[in-house]
């Protein structure tokens, strides 16, 4: 697909769809409380739709394609259930940790067994008695939020409730907080200390109007790179919200400083670009928000802004080894990203020029939308664009609507 924008001026209002990641840990507490919430607003990505799929079926099979989310909270939710099930996804998914998961699960008194390589799927669960099941476990809280959540969704449908205590600092932090707030709206309550979360059993409540889902803050990163790109741009958002339950509405407050200001409303949010003087040279963290890193990394290599980026190892285990993949195709526009041992932190900087092959993708839903916005800088082009439906299917179409030309 070969991207271009004539004018780099942007005038636009597009709908934001909903949020994937809210989505799926709604779609998991609708199913263990008998599908009794009206969920609105659901998320139109491949793998919630996936999800809904595998849920509104009674199989003892069940495949998650690429969905690591998919797997991580099925492996819980099948658990929880105490039903024989087994467990797959593509060649990618087969080479993604769930060990420490699955440690937990079984220290629990769970029954989940590895059905080819020891550490990663395909699982197989097979029934417990469930009164024996404990209410208390230990857990690795730097590989994967996701194992967290995993088992705090399954902690208020278990007769005794779950403590689930950390053996390590937590990673993406914001989603653990996500889970945790969603619970709070069902009247799941919860304590948090320093190293562990208690949640309480037999608290769910269902609630009498529709529950709608917050349209998706990930999503909207990829507008607000567009914002700091063009030579001129206004873009409302419809449906974009100013909540804090996703831990990517950081973006707003992080673009504040590159001149991306934001307006909210009624019906969702105002990006505004101004001139500012913006630093040429800093640091981010992105420990709790490691879905924005490749969005920072391909707009500050595109304006020569040198970044030092930390909190990003978890990156290696996601759809594609996401660092291996910016450092591959950053090194296409002249821009190295690399790691520095004696600062703990990977290091942005380089000179923007415009790519003279395509932009790979590698299957990565993210490494698409964040390179395209790269296309107010002149024509790039980028294969297997089709990689957008995991999370947001419409994307190419409004950016169209936005005025980019594509081919």
């Amino acid at each position: 697909m070969r991207i271009s924008h004539p004018t780099k001026k942007i005038n636009t209002r597009i709908r934001i769809p909903g949020s994937k990641s809210e989505s799926n840990r709604l779609l998991i507490l609708n199913a263990l409380s008998g599908n009794k919430i009206q969920l609105e607003n659901l998320s139109t990505a491949r793998d919630t739709q996936n999800l809904i799929s595998i849920l509104a079926k009674d199989e003892t099979e069940v495949n998650v394609l690429d969905a690591g989310t998919s797997m991580r909270f099925l492996t819980a939710y099948y658990c929880a259930i105490n039903k024989h099930t087994i467990i797959t996804g593509d060649a990618r998914m087969k080479e993604r940790p769930i060990e420490p998961l699955v440690n937990a699960l079984s220290e629990m008194g769970f029954d989940v067994r590895y059905k080819e390589k020891e550490g990663f799927p395909p699982l197989e669960i097979h029934p417990v008695n469930m009164s024996k099941v404990d209410d208390e476990v230990w857990i690795e809280g730097n590989i994967s939020s996701q194992f967290i959540t995993a088992l705090l969704l399954i902690a208020p449908f278990l007769e005794k409730g779950l403590r689930i205590k950390f053996t390590t600092e937590l990673t993406s932090r914001a989603y653990i907080e996500m889970t945790l707030k969603i619970l709070e709206q069902f009247g799941v309550k919860n304590s948090w200390d320093e190293n562990s979360i208690t949640i309480e059993p037999n608290q769910f409540t269902i609630p009498n109007s529709p529950f709608t889902i917050n349209s998706d803050w990930s999503s909207a990163s990829y507008w607000y790179s567009i914002a700091f790109l063009a030579d001129e741009a206004e873009i409302f958002l419809e449906g974009l919200k100013d909540d804090w339950t996703q831990g990517d509405r950081e973006m707003a407050e992080w673009m504040k400083r590159f001149g991306v200001t934001t307006e909210f409303n009624s019906e969702g949010a105002l990006l505004r670009k101004t001139e500012v003087d913006y630093p040429t040279l800093m640091k981010l963290n992105f420990k709790n928000n490691p879905d924005l890193a490749q969005t920072f990394a391909a707009m500050f290599a595109a304006k020569n802004i040198c970044c030092g980026m930390s909190g990003i190892d978890s990156l290696k285990i996601k759809e594609t080894d996401r660092i291996a993949a910016l450092q591959t195709e950053l090194k296409k526009i002249n821009v190295d990203l690399g790691y520095a041992p004696e600062f703990f932190f990977y290091q942005l900087r380089g000179k923007f020029q415009l790519p003279s092959s395509p932009i790979k993708t590698y299957n990565d839903h993210r490494m698409a939308m964040s390179f395209a916005p790269l296309a107010l800088m002149g024509e790039i082009e980028i294969e297997n664009p089709e990689v957008v439906n995991k999370s947001y299917p419409g994307f190419w179409n409004d950016l169209e609507k936005a005025g980019f030309a594509i081919s």
